[in-house]
């Protein structure tokens, strides 16, 4: 559990409705949490006290629904950042025992208008790029595409949502997908760096805990599949040296791996790539996959609109081993009446430090 600090208890974030700012909102904030991570929704639930003075009386404070109402733009601030920016999708109303009446507002950002709508259908000759344009296109958002990867001749959306399908494309070709206010950004993750945070135990650092772990680790992946066109097998084999950018001078796991219990290969069979690009491409992503969550961490810190999905921290004060940069992929900012406003997250890299 988090430590009660003057910096947790002193913090309160601004809840912005539709473009303004709302004290009073603000002030009644009970609790809140803001989940954003790799893989599924950025999200809100917040929760504001329903009970009190209204029109010179008493009673339900948000149920004539001009304040808090469904597809109303609803923003998270912490000083001048912006930590959420969504709408309104659910309202939920509370009436514990001791305590007066709440009412709860589930708060999703514009992956949902994508998670909603599911589809079956066929591409042509074409890119993951051109695939994450054209359906961002189609709901009316501005595609940021920085991704590369074959073209192929044939892409099949088989009852999937739009948001499901692109999490599968981008996936495949290591690259990430996420959304700012109406723009849908799709880049290679060595490209989506949000900045580096330094943090330090005991300062703004308040709890970590990390892992080392070689169960999941390989020294090698190869795919193997069939080039139609050419009448030939395809074979690519990743290895090491793949991850050697993203290690900032420490040791992979692939390679403690190696050194410690001797090789250890995986093979894809659940995949048949039909060129020699779409090979390479699946077994370098499965392999930096496994190589990036060699080294794991979990910490709580102070709360900072710095501390986003993509960004990475600089950790020091935790030893030799351990001291460095992280990638983070899942944020968590948290408000209640005990601890306060802190961010929780989950940070990954591919290397341990050396002594």
């Amino acid at each position: 559990m988090a430590r009660e600090t003057k910096a947790f208890k002193d913090a309160r974030p601004t809840i912005n409705i539709s473009g303004q700012d709302d004290p009073a909102l603000g002030m009644g904030l009970l609790s809140m949490m803001i989940v954003e991570n790799t893989n599924g929704l950025y999200r809100c639930e917040a929760t504001f006290s329903n009970w009190g003075n209204i029109n010179n009386s008493i009673g339900f404070l948000y149920f004539d629904r001009r304040t808090l109402d469904f597809g109303k733009v609803f923003k998270v601030k912490v000083g001048t950042d912006t930590i959420f920016n969504g709408r309104i999708f659910g309202l939920e109303a509370l009436y514990p025992e001791g305590r007066s009446a709440e009412l709860a507002v589930l708060v999703e950002d514009r992956f949902q208008d994508l998670r909603m709508t599911r589809r079956t259908r066929v591409f042509s000759n074409i890119s993951d790029a051109d695939v994450v344009r054209q359906i961002a296109n189609e709901h009316g958002l501005t595609p940021d595409v920085d991704i590369s990867g074959p073209t192929y001749n044939v892409l099949a959306q088989v009852n999937q949502s739009d948001l499901a399908f692109l999490r599968e494309r981008v996936r495949t070709i290591d690259a990430e997908l996420w959304m700012d206010d109406s723009t849908l950004y799709a880049k290679l993750r060595t490209k989506r760096n949000n900045g580096t945070l330094k943090m330090t135990y005991g300062s703004e650092l308040r709890e970590f805990s990390v892992l080392a772990d070689l169960a999941m680790q390989r020294t090698s992946v190869t795919v193997n599949g069939w080039d139609v066109a050419g009448k030939a097998g395809l074979q690519y084999e990743a290895a090491d040296s793949i991850i050697n950018g993203e290690l900032s001078g420490g040791i992979s796991g692939a390679s403690i791996l190696a050194s410690t219990l001797g090789k250890r290969k995986e093979s894809l069979a659940h995949t048949v790539p039909l060129t020699s690009q779409e090979a390479q491409a699946e077994a370098e992503t499965f392999f930096k996959m496994s190589a990036r969550r060699f080294v794991t961490g979990r910490g709580i810190a102070d709360a900072s609109g710095q501390l986003r999905v993509g960004s990475y921290v600089d950790l020091q004060g935790l030893g030799p081993l351990f001291n460095g940069k992280y990638y983070l992929s899942e944020v968590r900012h948290l408000f209640d009446g005990t601890c306060g406003l802190r961010t929780e997250f989950t940070a990954e890299r591919p290397g341990l430090g050396r002594l």
